[in-house]
């Protein structure tokens, strides 16, 4: 379509009485007027993510006025998310993210029409979820669906407004691969497992993925308008705790493996990027060297000489801990060994059994005999065992 194409169909888009009010601010910016305007009510953004980065993004690109958002996500609203994901309220809880999305954005703005795809966004079905639209905003929390996002937005063709956040810290760019880098000419492979932390454990700020989202956010709206200049060629990094922003220049990768001239990825699949406890834990544990929680409460009962570790940090045995158990940071392991038993088993549990996995492995290569990790962690002993203890 030509640029004349392209200005034909925005006039052909027309604003209602009650949407000239709705917008009456954007439409005194010089730079955003009726044109603009028209831009966002004739464009679609594909939301990849209703948590805490989607939950600013749904707001403020309905409440601009984008005319057609799509929201994919395959998760149920959790009270341990309305730290964070403002999208959602009490009364969605164990409800659909998408759902309770569509819902909040149909209240802020009933003039935006909402696409429902409540579905896991995988190697599968990316490339046609991201041609349905303009552009995509990746609010993921994972790198095995930014991979995925990342490669479907270069095979497609359409920009990627990328965001991501980690306990104090966000980073924000866009990924155009017509006009500069894409994801995987800032980070070319998937990280090796045991590299990456939780995807629950690490912790967020809350209002974190708030300012983050909202530049994600802004950054889609100058996309869509033609507004300023954006940040394809930029990473631009948050440290809440210094208050600082940082802006990293980010050159296009000329052996990238799918946005070069000669890519070796041509089609979409899954890189697998262990972030809970791995089925093999990186080095080939078996089922032997886990066990569960109902399992390890059974050998409690019957008095066996078990030894438990737990390998969490100092706060989060403040808010809950199981009684009679070796306290040792993970990082502190190494040096405190001599504190641990060598006549009898070992069960080593954290939150959720990621970090605990890693310290087995490292008791088992330090000589230990038998040790076991508690699989699930304490939230998996609450499940399955006590669940009067407090989860976080």
């Amino acid at each position: 379509m030509s640029k004349s194409d392209d200005v034909e169909l925005l006039r052909s888009v027309d604003l209602s009485r009650e949407e000239l009010a709705r917008y009456s601010r954007h439409l005194i910016l010089p730079e955003v007027g009726l044109a603009g305007q028209r831009a966002l009510k004739a464009a679609s953004v594909l939301l990849v993510g209703a948590g805490g980065l989607g939950s600013p993004l749904g707001l403020y690109l309905a409440a601009a006025g984008v005319g057609r958002i799509g929201i994919v996500d395959d998760d149920v609203v959790e009270v341990s998310n309305l730290q964070r994901q403002v999208l959602h309220g009490s009364s969605a809880l164990g409800t659909s993210k998408v759902e309770s999305a569509a819902r909040r954005i149909a209240d802020l703005n009933p003039h935006v029409d909402v696409m429902r795809h409540s579905v896991r966004l995988d190697a599968s079905n990316a490339l046609e979820l991201v041609s349905g639209y303009d552009l995509v905003v990746d609010g993921s929390d994972n790198f095995t669906t930014r991979f995925v996002v990342n490669d479907a937005c270069v095979l497609a063709r359409r920009p990627n407004v990328y965001g991501s956040v980690y306990r104090f810290e966000g980073q924000a760019s866009v990924f155009d691969a017509a006009r500069g880098p894409c994801y995987r000419c800032l980070f070319p492979n998937a990280p090796p497992p045991g590299a990456v932390p939780s995807c629950s454990e690490g912790g967020v700020l809350g209002v974190l993925p708030g300012l983050i989202g909202l530049i994600q956010a802004t950054e889609a709206i100058k996309l869509i308008a033609g507004l300023g200049e954006t940040l394809v060629g930029r990473l631009l990094v948050y440290d809440a705790l210094e208050m600082r922003f940082t802006s990293l220049a980010v050159a296009k990768d000329p052996s990238c493996p799918v946005c070069s001239e000669h890519p070796t990825i041509v089609e979409l699949h899954d890189e697998a990027v262990l972030c809970e406890t791995p089925l093999e834990d990186a080095s080939g544990a078996d089922s032997a060297e886990n066990i569960g929680p109902r399992a390890l409460r059974a050998l409690l009962d019957r008095g066996d000489p078990i030894a438990l570790v737990d390998v969490r940090e100092p706060y989060e045995r403040e808010i809950v801990s199981l009684a009679n158990t070796h306290e040792i940071p993970l990082d502190e392991l190494e040096e405190r060994l001599r504190e641990l038993p060598t006549d009898r088993e070992i069960v080593v549990y954290c939150r959720s059994g990621a970090r605990s996995a890693r310290a087995a492995r490292a008791l088992r290569e330090a000589g230990f005999g038998r040790v076991r990790n508690l699989e699930g962690g304490v939230l998996g002993w609450i499940d399955e065992v006590d669940p009067s203890l407090a989860r976080y």
